[in-house]
């Protein structure tokens, strides 16, 4: 496997090699780990049984440096201010995706419960205080009664269900109500759901990503250029390409309600500028998988996390550019994973027809 990270190599035939051999990459990982490949992370899903909605707790219970960056234009989310590279405080404890628009952000509050019975958090005088950063998905549209959503209750579940073993993907947690491909409406939209990826270098330096698509765009896999799941044909039974009804005017749907959100992690040691730039670069792996992306209606948002249970030294660009790559990967993982609902079949239901 080539070495990207070599001191001596040039940034940008560092990121050329991650860009031209995407296929050589940790698929082993991405079978068995996901963002728990990294040193110091587990995931928890919970998943509502009233309606398809949930969330996902990200634990770093001993501590990893965080940052992030939004990039749609209707973000919902939680202790972002705090992220901001000129803030004091560092660490985080736990990152909470969920489901249920911005009361969904109440999920947060189960984990800082769950971190806080533990003793884990930042230490103040008087008790330590668990940082859990959160970012949201609008769901409610998805099965009915928009009134059930993720609570407090659903953030102490899934964190208790948190281990670091194979991650769930597709209609679970966050992703359970997860819709992707709605520039024509939500009658010719598709299933997303949660999806992830990993790659640990020869060195041991290890970058991964999780990811919950809840896109209005289709999902592209990077690696041949076929639309994945999206916006259907009339009849229901094909995919329409949103790169071409972009070009040809056919768009109809009012561009809000829809939000990507996602973790990068690695076990390298980073600041929180270096975790902010990492946070920065992942977001090349929407722009290569979800077209469009990052519109006004849209909430995309990646916290970045770095563990430091690695004793190696890495490049930050380097670090980004797997970041973008492994995220890209969790993208089209997530529409392949994804189980269809009543009206939103998935990918596997199209049995990969093309229009």
């Amino acid at each position: 496997m080539r070495d990207a990270s070599r001191t001596g190599a040039p940034l940008l035939l560092a990121a050329l090699a991650v860009l031209n051999a995407p296929a050589m990459w940790a698929q082993s990982d991405v079978a068995t780990r996901g963002l728990t490949a990294v040193d110091g992370v587990k995931v928890g899903h919970h998943t509502l049984t009233e309606r398809p909605t949930g969330c996902t707790v990200i634990l770093t219970e001993g501590g990893a440096v965080g940052g992030v960056d939004v990039r749609g234009g209707a973000p919902g989310s939680r202790e972002v201010a705090l992220l901001d590279p000129v803030n004091t405080v560092a660490m985080v404890h736990g990152i909470v995706l969920s489901g249920g628009s911005a009361f969904g952000l109440d999920a947060a509050s189960g984990v800082v419960r769950y971190l806080e019975e533990r003793g884990i958090g930042y230490p103040t005088r008087l008790a330590p205080v668990p940082i859990v950063p959160a970012a949201i998905l609008f769901d409610l549209g998805v099965g009915g009664a928009p009134q059930i959503r993720p609570t407090a209750d659903c953030g102490y579940r899934a964190a208790m269900a948190a281990s670091t073993g194979t991650v769930g993907e597709g209609s679970v947690g966050a992703g359970a109500g997860a819709t992707i491909g709605k520039l024509r409406g939500s009658a010719r939209a598709m299933k997303g759901g949660i999806g992830t990826a990993s790659i640990r270098l020869e060195t041991g330096l290890t970058v991964a990503a999780l990811v919950a698509v809840n896109a209005v765009g289709d999902v592209i896999d990077p690696a041949t250029g076929e639309v994945v799941a999206g916006v259907r044909t009339e009849d229901g039974l094909g995919l329409a390409d949103a790169r071409r009804l972009l070009r040809t005017g056919e768009v109809t749907s009012r561009p809000v309600e829809n939000t990507t959100i996602g973790v990068v992690a690695t076990n390298a040691a980073l600041s929180k500028p270096e975790a902010t730039k990492i946070a920065q670069m992942a977001h090349d792996g929407y722009a290569r998988a979800i077209v469009p992306v990052h519109t006004p209606g849209d909430g995309d948002t990646i916290f970045a996390v770095g563990t430091g249970a690695w004793d190696g030294t890495a490049n930050v660009g380097t670090i980004g550019a797997l970041a973008a790559d492994v995220m890209a990967e969790a993208i089209v993982r997530a529409a392949q994973q994804a189980t269809g609902l009543a009206g939103y079949p998935a990918a596997r239901d199209l049995n990969g027809a093309r229009p």
